[in-house]
């Protein structure tokens, strides 16, 4: 029997009821967060239906993608990326979730393989303005949104964003709203935007109430990390 089974199931029966509740058609893309989980657990989870997963980092995608060449999954990068990594997240992944600096942009477009689909990226934007965090000021959405969409090797897809984990409710559903009226400014400016990444296990209902096309779920389907290794503000 397939130990993710139930998990998966409940997840996928949460993320539908959140889409009817907030009065949204069924469509909201779930991506599995598999940082510091074995290959095995992946495997399991494309056996039951999963394709999207997202890794922390660089080194620890690629040895699972050796192990796993024969599934088809779609890789994505939801950790922070440093300049000297890019060359490798570049070939690495289909999607790099974290792009946050004018820097990241060139070095993702030279290196992006010629006979590879372009790669899909997203604008982490730091939408709390949280000190311990990465990801870009909302007023520099808008010139790094522009760089990004003149590669023709890349392919401006979104937003992504991990509002502060506040207890208060609302706070929170604030910082998803905002981030939402980014996401709608955005795709006003540039064809092809179509992605809101936001939202984790504890909170993703709220975050498809305001908006969110994809939700980034770990802790859900794979259980509490061994020591929370691992674990940091990225991703999940």
């Amino acid at each position: 029997m397939n130990p993710y089974r139930q998990a998966f199931v409940d997840v996928l029966h949460s993320l539908e009821n959140a889409e009817l509740t907030a009065g949204r058609p069924p469509g909201v893309r779930l991506l599995a967060v598999s940082k510091t989980q074995p290959a095995e657990a992946l495997a399991a989870l494309v056996a039951l239906g999963q394709k999207a997963f997202g890794e922390n980092y660089v080194q620890e995608a690629q040895a699972k993608q050796a192990g796993l060449a024969d599934l088809d999954i779609e890789w994505h990068l939801v950790g922070h990326l440093q300049s000297n990594k890019a060359r490798e997240a570049a070939n690495a992944f289909d999607w790099v979730q974290t792009v946050d600096r004018p820097k990241l942009v060139d070095a993702l477009a030279r290196h992006r393989p010629s006979d590879r689909a372009p790669l899909n990226v997203l604008v982490q934007v730091n939408i709390d303005d949280e000190a311990s965090k990465h990801g870009c000021r909302p007023d520099d959405i808008t010139p790094l949104a522009a760089a990004i969409a003149l590669q023709p090797r890349l392919a401006l897809r979104g937003l992504m964003a991990i509002p502060a984990p506040d207890p208060d409710v609302a706070r929170r559903r604030q910082a998803f709203a905002r981030m939402k009226a980014l996401f709608d400014r955005l795709r006003a400016e540039h064809a092809g935007v179509d992605t809101l990444s936001m939202g984790m296990s504890e909170d993703f209902a709220l975050a498809i109430a305001e908006g969110a096309t994809m939700v980034r779920v770990g802790t859900a389907l794979f259980g509490a990390r061994n020591a929370r290794r691992g674990a940091g503000p990225s991703g999940e």
